[in-house]
């Protein structure tokens, strides 16, 4: 039942009924249902943006995930633990075990290169704490690779251990001439004025003036490769493939002791002085070569000569003079 309500009506001494009329009853309805409507849409957004109603569920899957950050954080100091350990490793890698060994160093590139691709992290995309998963993952995966190198790397090098007896055999350490049968040793091995244009050209080897016949002498252990005059300038040469990255050139030869595919010991004699193909005059001209390049023989006369005469060498060979090819 509606409650009913008076008013006092002072001139007739008496209370009397308060009378709403219809249209502004339905207004106050309108108003009521429209400000309902309202507070309960404003009520809803509140709920669904605001973190602060949380359930136990949510509060521990909160604990978890802070867990977890704590986890990778004690994770990542680790890593740098680790990273730390294996740069020390790698140093004595390049630095010692294949400096020992006459073995070039592995690049730092590719030592740290990781995994390529986006397609093997798209799993750890589009999550809240995304990049720190992410980061920690390539890191995970550097290492793994720096690991698996570093590994293959010392197989390698107990390898050549191993093989340490025929390693230094091989090395081409001693003159392929001998020092009395020399006239002298003409050109070393750098920039020097070529014979025949007179322009000042790159002279990968050393010359050794001897006579017609001298002999020459294998470097080192191997097997000849080419014994023949198809290079053009070399005239009569021979090549010994020694292994582990090193070849030897003789040129200019009068004729050969030994043909191609024949396995030669360091000291063997493998042909003689010559003066065939571009040359100037009777000599030989001798050249190293280590995984594909060119480097100084002066580097590897240790096995024959002494230190007086490895000195009186390196003033000659330094001496930039006309060479004799």
């Amino acid at each position: 039942m509606a409650k009913v309500k008076y008013y006092y009506d002072s001139e007739n001494l008496a209370y009397r009924k308060i009378k709403t009329k219809k249209r502004k009853k339905f207004g106050f309805i309108v108003l009521f249902l429209v400000a309902s409507a309202l507070f309960g849409s404003l009520s809803f957004l509140i709920l669904l943006n605001t973190p602060y109603f949380d359930t136990p569920k949510d509060r521990l899957m909160q604990r978890e995930i802070e867990n977890l950050k704590l986890n990778y954080a004690v994770l990542n100091r680790k890593i740098d633990q680790l990273d730390n350990v294996i740069e020390a490793i790698e140093k004595r890698d390049n630095n010692l075990y294949r400096t020992y060994f006459n073995t070039s160093p592995i690049p730092e590139e590719e030592r740290k290169a990781g995994y390529s691709g986006d397609d093997r992290y798209a799993a750890l995309q589009g999550f809240d704490n995304t990049q720190l998963v992410l980061n920690t993952t390539k890191r995970v995966d550097v290492l793994t690779k720096e690991l698996a190198i570093q590994s293959e790397s010392l197989d390698y090098i107990l390898k050549l251990a191993k093989e340490k007896n025929k390693l230094l055999s091989a090395i081409p350490a001693i003159q392929p001439v001998r020092n009395e049968n020399l006239k002298s040793m003409a050109s070393g091995f750098g920039y020097r004025t070529d014979p025949f244009t007179k322009a000042r050209k790159m002279h990968e080897g050393m010359d050794f003036t001897a006579k017609v016949g001298t002999p020459i002498f294998a470097t080192g252990d191997g097997v000849i490769s080419q014994a023949d005059n198809r290079a053009s300038g070399y005239g009569n040469h021979i090549v010994i493939r020694h292994g582990y990255g090193y070849e030897t050139l003789y040129a200019h030869l009068s004729k050969y002791n030994s043909k191609a595919g024949q396995r030669v010991k360091r000291g063997d004699i493998i042909g003689y002085v010559g003066s065939t193909g571009r040359s100037e005059g009777p000599h030989l001209h001798y050249e190293v070569h280590k995984d594909g390049k060119v480097v100084n023989p002066l580097n590897f006369y240790y096995g024959n000569i002494s230190a007086v005469e490895y000195v009186a060498i390196s003033k000659l060979a330094n001496q930039e003079n006309q060479s004799l090819d």
